[in-house]
């Protein structure tokens, strides 16, 4: 943009920008937030906006064009500023930023802010002073955990209010839960809140991973009792810490010395960035959570994971003073020092939240397939589009595969894919008829010729993508018939080589690697193999048959004709071989069916 473009007012406030860190929010001419950013220098970074001559994306063209006002607000530090653009973001969620979606209720531990406090899980948050723990993205951990608790800890389950006054006045009785052990009953007075809250000191404890405190206490508790010759308490107390150390012995996944320290991990395709943070505590995974991101204005993974790592640490309150990142990053955190594990246990638990990542993905995919089956279609297709850098969504592809046996019996197939799934109704099988011996190239040439001449020759739609298996010569080969039928250009044409999974293109000597794990590689990959399966069983009939054809044609006095009639009405030899000679006659006449029953009965 041009400065003599630039609105009068809007230059007045880019004149007069701090070159200090900050956040700048962007208003348009009816005065709504349409932008929030943040920034180590406010000066330079608004004016960049306003200072391209080019932009990286249509959508950020479109967001200056829009912009009719700019308000900022200084900071200390860019890290403050990270965290004050998360927290505008959520609360006026501007139509330009990254959207935060993360619309799943998970289940929370709350310790409730009472009188011998409860604890239970919930979904609800409640603003009452009441402590919560998690969220946990399996239930299944969270009833687990919960379990270890109850068998650890006798707690009251009752919501009765508690109060001193209300306990000395004696309005309420012991029900069943302290009757069978569950509970000390506190509700008569018989259990102190000194004592209760020892117990609920240690849940705390337990849930944010730090279970070899309680067990270091529990041990003094265990010794004191036994000196004191107490053996029935200290034969609880022995119970209690086996079956804390063997939570811990499963729940430990590193070295205990990792304490303390966030996790954070990032995948990203087109539209979104999927974030997994994990807190780990000796040793032991306290916390996972995955979010995703929805991008607007084509960001960076680092620009995602940037606001994940402020998203997560706010949400979860992390006062963690070391973070696992999988990249390195333009981001300082006071008192809190970066790392990229590359080994040992660090890196494993890198790899375990990626890992998580991945499931995430997965389970969404899997979802969005189910309720929304085009979306889930459209959007590989999207992905196909762009790794291949087609001009249209490839909804009809055909693949071609040839096949021989030491030269002989020469077949191809094609395979047909609509909307990225096989449409069987539409594969065919070629027999080779042009080429003797074993000439691939000249096979593969053949065959595209035939198949796109007849769809022109009958007006039948032409597909947006060919895929052929096989390297340079096999797609040259191809090529060659496409140019002889006028359809170079018209049709996007790859061949993919079996070896390396390598791309190659037509004219283009150097082959492109797509990342083994996207999706656009599994569909081509999914129509070469089912290409190379329907070839390999078209020529091994052709070889059985050619087999069973011989057997018979080798009877003296029987021809192709006859041995056709043959194996139409019986199917095959055995049966042939088994039938009388009346029953042989109805088919083929009485003289033949002589030879062929004699042949088989000596």
């Amino acid at each position: 943009m041009k400065s003599k473009d630039i609105a009068p007012k809007l230059k007045l406030i880019l004149d007069a920008l701090p070159n200090k860190p900050g956040v700048y929010q962007y208003f348009n001419e009816e005065g709504k937030i349409i932008y929030v950013g943040k920034a180590k220098s406010l000066a330079k970074r608004v004016r960049s906006y306003f200072t391209k001559l080019q932009y990286d994306s249509g959508k950020t063209r479109l967001l200056v064009k829009r912009i009719k006002d700019i308000k900022y607000i200084v900071v200390e530090t860019e890290f403050d500023a990270l965290f004050l653009e998360n927290s505008l973001i959520k609360k006026h969620q501007p139509k330009f930023n990254v959207q935060l979606r993360d619309d799943k209720s998970y289940p929370w531990i709350c310790i409730k802010n009472e009188r011998f406090p409860r604890v239970f899980s919930t979904r609800n948050i409640v603003k009452d002073g009441s402590e919560y723990f998690g969220p946990y993205g399996s239930v299944k951990v969270l009833n687990a955990l919960l379990n270890l608790i109850t068998n650890l800890y006798q707690l009251r389950t009752c919501n009765y209010q508690l109060s001193k006054e209300n306990i000395d006045k004696g309005k309420f009785r012991v029900c069943l839960e302290y009757q069978i052990g569950n509970c000390k009953g506190p509700c008569e007075g018989k259990q102190t809140e000194e004592n209760y809250m020892i117990a609920i000191d240690h849940i705390k404890a337990i849930i944010k991973g730090d279970t070899a405190v309680v067990i270091k206490y529990l041990y003094k508790e265990l010794e004191k009792n036994v000196a004191d010759y107490h053996f029935e308490q200290a034969h609880f107390i022995k119970k209690q810490i086996d079956l804390l150390e063997r939570y811990q012995a499963k729940s430990t996944i590193v070295n205990p010395s990792i304490h303390n320290t966030d996790v954070f991990s990032i995948v990203t395709d087109e539209q979104y960035g999927y974030l997994n943070y994990m807190k780990i505590n000796s040793g032991v995974i306290i916390q996972s959570h995955t979010i995703e991101l929805k991008k607007r204005l084509d960001e960076t993974k680092e620009d995602l994971l940037a606001i994940g790592i402020a998203e997560m640490r706010t949400r979860f309150a992390s006062t963690s003073n070391t973070i696992y990142l999988p990249f390195k990053m333009d981001l300082e955190i006071p008192n809190v020092s970066l790392h990229i594990p590359m080994r040992g246990d660090k890196k494993k638990l890198m790899d375990l939240s990626e890992r998580n990542v991945k499931y995430f993905i997965l389970e969404k995919r899997k979802k969005e397939e189910k309720v929304d089956p085009e979306r889930h279609t459209k959007r590989i297709l999207e992905q196909l589009k762009t790794d291949l850098k087609l001009t249209e969504l490839p909804r009809h592809i055909e693949c071609f595969d040839n096949s021989n046996f030491q030269g002989t019996e020469p077949v191809a197939a094609c395979v047909v894919f609509r909307n990225a799934k096989p449409y069987k109704k539409d594969y065919r099988h070629f027999n080779i008829k042009t080429v003797e011996g074993p000439d691939d190239f000249a096979s593969m040439e053949e065959v595209i010729y035939r198949r796109y001449k007849r769809l022109l020759d009958e007006n039948t739609p032409l597909p947006q993508l060919i895929v052929i298996d096989g390297g340079k010569g096999q797609l040259s080969a191809a090529v060659k018939s496409l140019d002889k039928l006028d359809l170079r250009g018209k049709i996007a044409i790859i061949g993919i080589a079996k070896k390396l999974e390598e791309i190659y293109f037509p004219g283009d000597s150097i082959p492109v690697y797509i990342d083994k794990r996207s999706e656009s590689l599994k569909v081509i990959q999914h129509l070469r193999n089912e290409a190379h399966r329907f070839g390999i069983t078209h020529h091994r009939n052709r070889r059985s048959k050619a087999t069973i054809k011989s057997e018979l044609t080798s009877i003296k006095g029987i021809g192709d004709v006859v041995a056709k009639q043959l194996l139409k009405h019986f199917k095959s030899v055995k049966r042939i071989k088994i039938s009388s000679k009346e029953e042989l006659a109805a088919v083929i006449g009485v003289s033949k069916a002589t030879l062929v029953f004699n042949h088989f009965s000596t």
